[in-house]
C-alpha cells in the first residue's frame, strides 16, 4: 500500500538533516583521490549517457540516508502506480501517462474504455502518414507545390518543449541529410511575435500547427486569428494551409477549417507533451518520423532506468534526491542548468516551465500547507555564453547555486576547426572541465576581489554526441527527476494552478469590469 506522506512526517528525513553538510567538495576534489572520486561517481544512463556527481556535496554516508529516504518515501512505487494508471494528478483528478506515449513499462492502461498506448501509437501512426504526404508532395499549397516551412502555434508546453527539441536537432539532421522542412515557433500574444514569424516566411509554402488541447486557449486562438488574416491578405485559403493538434472533445477536432486533427488527451500535462502529438507534428514534418521515433525510443530507453529501487543505478531518482538534499539539508534556493551546446539554447527555458509548473507548490498533494521548501528556481544559458554573463555570481555570489552541467565530445556538425592548437569543440569541452573544479575548488588569494571561496557543487551530464535518441534520454531523465522530487515533497507536480488567477484577471479587464488597483493599472495601457 502507498502511503503519502509529507517530507518532514519521514523518519528518513530526520536521519538526512541530521547529517547536514557532510562533504567539503573543495577537500573532496583534491589531488589523486579527486581524481578517483570523479572515475567512483558517475552512474550510466541510456543512449551513451551518464551522469557523474562527483562535484556535489555527498558521500556514501548522504547516499545511504537517501536510499532510505527513497525507499520510506516509495518513489519507485509511485512511479510504478503512475505508468499502471493510478490517479497521481489529485488536483485534476486525472491519470498520468506521458511516459506511455513512447513506452510501456507496465500494464495496459484503459480510460473511457480506450487501450491509451494503442491511442498514442495511432495518433502517431496518423502524424507519420501525413508528414509522409506533406513531404512527397501528396498534400500541397494550392499551386499544388510542397510546403517548406511549418510554423507551430501554441503557448507554454505547447511551445516551449517543441521548439527546445526541434532547435536541439536542427543542425544534426542538416548534418546527416534528414532535414526536411524549416520551422518556425509563435507563442506570445504580443502581435510583434506572430508578425515577426510571418514576416520571415514564405506564406504561400507554409503549413501552420494550432496546439490547443481545450480548443480555447486565448493566446493561441488569437495568434490563429492573426496568422489566418494574414493568410487571407495573401490571398490564400487558410483551412489549406492548417492543421491542428487538439483534444477530441474541443472544438477544432472536426473543423473543416483545418487539413487534418491530430489528438492528445488530458492525460499528458502540456509541459510533458513533447513525446506526445504536441511535439510529434512538427519534429515529424521537420525531419520526418523515423528521427521522431528514435527520439522516442531514446525517451522509453531512460524511462526504464528510472523503475530501478537503486538509486546508485537509477540516475533520474539520484539526481532528484541530491537536489532535495541541497534545497531542504542544504538550503540553495535555485538551480543553474548549463549546456555546453549551442543546439540546447532552449532547453534550460523549457526546464524552467517543466520544474517550476511543476513543483513550484506550497500545499501537499491534498491541499494542505507544507512547512518546507519545494521547488528551486531554474534558470540557465549555453556556455560559454554564460561564462562572459552571469557566471560572475555563481562564482564570487552570496549563495550558493547548485549547477547542472550538460557537455557532450563531439559537436553535431561533424567537422571542426583547429584553431591554435584545438578545435572549437575542444576548447568547449575544455571550458565545461574547467568550470566544475573552478566552481568545486575554488582559488586562494589575499586579494578578496580574486579569491574564490569554491565549494559550489555541480554535476554533469555527459555524453558522445546529441543525437536523436540521446535527447529523448535526456529529456526523460529531467521530467523523471521532476516527478521524484514531487513525490519526495508530497505535491502534485501535474496541475498548475497558479498559472489560472492571471487569466481570470486579464478576462476582466478586457471586459472592463475592473475596479479599485485593477482598473488603475488597465488605465495606464489604455484599455
Amino acid at each position: 500500500m502507498i502511503n503519502w506522506k509529507n517530507l518532514n512526517e519521514l523518519s528518513s528525513f530526520s536521519k538526512l538533516n541530521s547529517l547536514g553538510a557532510a562533504v567539503d567538495i573543495t577537500t573532496a576534489l583534491a589531488g589523486e583521490n579527486g581524481a578517483k572520486r570523479v572515475r567512483n561517481c558517475t552512474v550510466p544512463m541510456a543512449c551513451g549517457l551518464s551522469y557523474n556527481y562527483a562535484a556535489k556535496a555527498v558521500d556514501d554516508t548522504v547516499l545511504d540516508a537517501l536510499q532510505a529516504l527513497a525507499d520510506e518515501a516509495q518513489l519507485t512505487e509511485k512511479f510504478e502506480a503512475l505508468y499502471n494508471g493510478e490517479v497521481i494528478n489529485t488536483g485534476e483528478k486525472r491519470l498520468v501517462l506521458h511516459q506511455l506515449t513512447r513506452g510501456q513499462l507496465g500494464n495496459d492502461v484503459v480510460a473511457e474504455g480506450v487501450n491509451k498506448r494503442s491511442f498514442y501509437l495511432e495518433q502517431q501512426k496518423k502524424i507519420a502518414d501525413f508528414a509522409a504526404k506533406v513531404h512527397s508532395g501528396a498534400v500541397a499549397n494550392a499551386a499544388g507545390e510542397k510546403f517548406t516551412t511549418v510554423v507551430q502555434i501554441g503557448i507554454g508546453g505547447s511551445d516551449l518543449g517543441p521548439r527546445a527539441m526541434y532547435l536541439a536537432l536542427e543542425n544534426w539532421a542538416k548534418t546527416n541529410g534528414c532535414f526536411r522542412m524549416e520551422a518556425r515557433f509563435i507563442s506570445n500574444v504580443d502581435p510583434d511575435d506572430a508578425a515577426a514569424v510571418i514576416a520571415s516566411v514564405d506564406l504561400a509554402h507554409s503549413l501552420f500547427i494550432l496546439v490547443s488541447k481545450s480548443g480555447t486557449t486565448l493566446e493561441t486562438l488569437t495568434n490563429e486569428s492573426f496568422v489566418k488574416n494574414a493568410l487571407t491578405k495573401a490571398g490564400l485559403d487558410a483551412s489549406k494551409h492548417m492543421i491542428a493538434v487538439t483534444s477530441e472533445t474541443s472544438p477544432l477536432a472536426k473543423s473543416s477549417d483545418y487539413l487534418a486533427a491530430f489528438f492528445m488527451d488530458d492525460y499528458i500535462g502540456g509541459r510533458f507533451s513533447s513525446t506526445s502529438s504536441v511535439g510529434g507534428a512538427v519534429l515529424s514534418l521537420a525531419f520526418g518520423p523515423d528521427i521522431f521515433e528514435r527520439f522516442l525510443n531514446g525517451a522509453a530507453a531512460e524511462d526504464k532506468k528510472a523503475v530501478e529501487k537503486d538509486i546508485r543505478k537509477n540516475p533520474a531518482m539520484l539526481d532528484a534526491l541530491i537536489g532535495v538534499y541541497e534545497r531542504n539539508v542544504l538550503g540553495f534556493d535555485a538551480t543553474a542548468v548549463l549546456p555546453y551546446s549551442q543546439a540546447l539554447s532552449h532547453f534550460p527555458a523549457h526546464l524552467q516551465q517543466a520544474d517550476m509548473e511543476s513543483n513550484g507548490k506550497s500545499v501537499n498533494r491534498f491541499g494542505d500547507p507544507v512547512s518546507y521548501k519545494t521547488g528551486p528556481i531554474i534558470f540557465g544559458e549555453p556556455g560559454t555564453n554564460g561564462q562572459h554573463s552571469f557566471y560572475q555570481l555563481l562564482h564570487q555570489g552570496t549563495d550558493i547555486i547548485p549547477l547542472q552541467f550538460i557537455g557532450f565530445v563531439d559537436s553535431q556538425i561533424g567537422s571542426d576547426v583547429d584553431i591554435q592548437g584545438s578545435t572549437s569543440q575542444k576548447k568547449l569541452c575544455a571550458n565545461v572541465a574547467a568550470q566544475i573544479v573552478a566552481f568545486a575548488c575554488g582559488k586562494k588569494d589575499e586579494n578578496l576581489n580574486k579569491n574564490f571561496k569554491g565549494g559550489r557543487p555541480s554535476s554533469i551530464i555527459i555524453g558522445k554526441q546529441l543525437t536523436p535518441e540521446s535527447l529523448g534520454a535526456l529529456l526523460s531523465h529531467f521530467e523523471n527527476k521532476i516527478m521524484f522530487q514531487g513525490f519526495a515533497w508530497n505535491v502534485n507536480s501535474f496541475d498548475q494552478e497558479g498559472v489560472q488567477l492571471g487569466k481570470v484577471l486579464a478576462k476582466k479587464v478586457l471586459a472592463h469590469e475592473t475596479d479599485g488597483a485593477l482598473k488603475e493599472f488597465s488605465d495606464l495601457f489604455e484599455i
